[in-house]
């Protein structure tokens, strides 16, 4: 008994707004624009649909291909600013979010769309930040520890994935300083720099003999509880009086609490003009 063969799938699509603009909603969608007189268009035409069809055999495709005939649809280059072709773009919730030209070799897209196709851990970042800007910052936490637990249960270490590492380690650093010493190491930032000065700060336990011996250790104390305009306090004295004792110690920590609050943070800005005095 013989079987008819699955036709082959086509990614040609005349309804830009249904299979790219509102497709893009549920899943990320690839348009190639090409046109059939263009060489290196049908170098990449088959390795784009090569690849769609390996994405598709997957179960959970993570995007869809589909193709545009600039022939038959100059609006749409001039509307996406396409000056040549073969040109590929990236459509997320109906926007263009990655961009790329030129016939590349397999192995040179599949690396590109690794490495802009959104990911869970990106999602939730999104949302934290999100919960951030609406003032929950419970929710913003949760969804921050969800999305660093995605990024290594994938593997992700993309910029979404040290983002949310970032920003998880700069809002728990006076919680809980070696989750966030953990969080911010092998991350190259001054912010990341900045966040291991502090939590290192907050896990001493003993202090170079002096003078400023006890009012140092006091500042650390009021960080740890998160008295911060107390530890800044005392902190710019020691600055003022002693710039040699630990080693500068009480100015690197001030410029790392700094950076971590960031300087819109009101404690910041109250200390930030007698800080600077200080230094002169």
């Amino acid at each position: 008994m013989s079987s008819t063969p699955p036709e082959a799938p086509t990614y040609d699509t005349d309804d830009f707004g249904r299979d790219v603009l509102s497709a893009s909603r549920e899943t990320p969608v690839l348009v190639d624009f090409w046109a059939p007189w263009c060489g290196p268009c049908r170098v990449l035409g088959p390795v784009l649909e090569r690849m769609a069809d390996e994405e598709s055999a997957s179960g959970e495709p993570r995007w869809l291909l589909r193709k545009v005939n600039t022939d038959q649809h100059p609006e749409l280059m001039e509307r996406y600013g396409i000056r040549g072709i073969p040109a590929m773009k990236l459509f997320v919730d109906g926007e263009v979010i990655a961009e790329q030209s030129g016939a590349l070799p397999e192995y040179m897209l599949k690396q590109w769309l690794d490495g802009v196709l959104p990911t869970e851990a990106g999602r939730l970042f999104a949302e934290a930040r999100q919960s951030l800007d609406d003032g929950d910052r419970g929710g913003a936490l949760e969804a921050l520890e969800a999305s660093v637990t995605a990024a290594e249960a994938s593997g992700a270490s993309g910029s979404d994935a040290e983002a949310a590492r970032l920003l998880l380690a700069q809002l728990s650093v006076f919680d809980d300083p070696a989750r966030a010493r953990d969080l911010a190491s092998g991350l190259l930032s001054t912010e990341a720099e900045a966040i291991l000065t502090l939590a290192e700060s907050l896990l001493r336990e003993s202090y170079p003999e002096g003078t400023w011996q006890e009012s140092y250790a006091n500042a650390h104390t009021a960080l740890a509880r998160g008295d911060v305009d107390a530890a800044l306090g005392t902190l710019i004295h020691i600055v003022q009086s002693d710039r040699a004792y630990d080693d500068d110690g009480a100015r690197k920590l001030i410029v790392a609490v700094f950076q971590t609050l960031g300087e819109s943070d009101p404690v910041v800005r109250q200390h930030r003009p007698v800080f600077n005095r200080s230094l002169y």
